[in-house]
């Protein structure tokens, strides 16, 4: 018979909804939901939800938006809900140890890569960056530090050379919730395995910096960059100082000088790297929506002529 827990859930974005929704469907009992307070967001910068508190107030449940888990008052409040289990899915705020204390068995996080491979705060998005072949799921048991708690189940899932941030992020989204639940099932009789430090790397959070192409770079690199930066903050490059973003790409051995259009027809744009070239298949045009690059020179082909140099 498959024990049933009172969990307090903690989550913000779609990601983790997909994985609170799981535990309401299942034999659990959710006795609480925390997610981050409203945001104003989009161009009338009005307050908007986040998923997870708009499918808890869905389901009518305790819904608490604190800014921070670290006064007494929070915590106690939190301590009132007697949870056997807190479970953590990108939340985005600190667990003190006070907080990490108060539940029975803990608390459970659901973390979107192989651990130690990478914890922080863009696993996804780093795997694909790095070139990874695969990432996965980690159910951990959380302590005070970054990503480095026990874990308690992994699934892995394989990187296709066509992923990108956004439809690994989907694939991720089916597999966590229910690694989960079988988490939950064989709490009791899981043996947690520490993590290797040594194993572990930091996935530092992405900038629009870093998504500004550098065409001296490797084209290599850049293929993979266009991919982890999608759908944000998306690589670009200057035409006539506007940014231009790039939605696709791929890689050509052709060789030129870095920035340099040696290319545009209808297999697209292509340009030279510092190594190797890079042949742009879908772009984006200030003001306009992501286009494949055909239909964009069909319309601009005069700022794509061979020879033009790219900054």
């Amino acid at each position: 018979m498959k024990k049933s827990y009172n969990i307090v859930f903690a989550g913000t974005p779609d990601f983790a909804a997909r994985h609170l929704q799981a535990l309401i469907s299942s034999e659990h009992r959710i006795v609480g939901v925390y997610t981050q307070p409203d945001r104003p967001a989009g161009r009338g910068k009005k307050l908007q939800s986040s998923a997870v508190k708009q499918l808890a107030e869905t389901h009518n449940l305790a819904l608490y938006q604190p800014a921070s888990l670290r006064s007494e008052e929070t915590q106690q409040q939190l301590a009132d809900l007697k949870p056997d289990i807190m479970i953590v899915v990108a939340y985005g705020l600190i667990l003190p140890q006070a907080i990490l204390d108060i539940p029975t068995y803990g608390c459970l996080n659901v973390h979107g890569s192989l651990l130690p491979r990478w914890r922080g705060a863009a696993p996804i998005q780093r795997a694909i960056w790095a070139g990874d072949t695969e990432t996965g799921v980690t159910i951990m048991q959380m302590d005070k530090g970054l990503d480095t708690g026990d874990i308690l189940l992994k699934r892995t899932i394989d990187i296709t050379p066509a992923d990108t941030s956004a439809s690994l992020y989907e694939k991720l989204a089916e597999v966590g919730p229910g690694a989960l639940l079988e988490a939950l099932v064989s709490l009791e009789d899981i043996h947690p395995e520490p993590q290797n430090n040594e194993l572990a790397n930091y996935a530092q959070k992405l900038t629009k910096e870093e998504a500004r192409i550098d065409w001296h770079a490797d084209a290599l690199q850049l293929e993979r960059n266009i991919r982890a930066f999608n759908p944000w903050p998306v690589c670009y490059f200057e035409l006539m100082e506007k940014p231009v973003k790039i939605w696709q790409a791929s890689v050509s051995d052709a060789a030129g000088e870095p920035g340099t259009i040696l290319a545009a027809d209808k297999q697209g744009i292509l340009v030279a790297t510092g190594q190797g070239s890079l042949r742009l298949e879908i772009i984006q045009l200030p003001g306009k929506k992501a286009l494949s690059a055909v239909e964009v020179l069909n319309a601009r082909r005069e700022e794509f002529a061979p020879g033009t140099r790219l900054s």
